[in-house]
Formats: structure tokens, C-alpha cells, sequence
């Protein structure tokens, strides 16, 4: 794997990171959400899980 790979993955790995504590806590504050989209609650389940 080249350097420009290694980066471009790392990057990849950071925004979904990023992501996924936005997610987090975005379900945390308002559970009227909960529900409305099936991808959202698996990935607020699957941290809640994973902590």
C-alpha cells in the first residue's frame, strides 16, 4: 500500500468517526428521532453497544 493510500484511508476512518459521534449525539439530544431512519437508529444501537 502506497503512502497516498495509507492517507486517503486514515481520512476515510477519521470522517466516519466523525460522523458516528455527530450521530450520537444528535440521537442523545433529541429521541424524538429514534425511528425515523432505520440506518441512524443501527448506528446510534451499535455504539451504545459497543461502549
Amino acid at each position: 500500500m502506497s503512502d497516498r493510500d495509507l492517507e486517503r484511508a486514515r481520512q476515510q476512518r477519521d470522517l466516519k468517526t466523525r460522523h458516528s459521534q455527530a450521530l450520537a449525539r444528535l440521537m442523545g439530544e433529541r429521541a424524538d428521532l429514534r425511528g425515523v431512519n432505520a440506518l441512524a437508529d443501527l448506528v446510534d444501537d451499535s455504539l451504545r453497544w459497543s461502549a
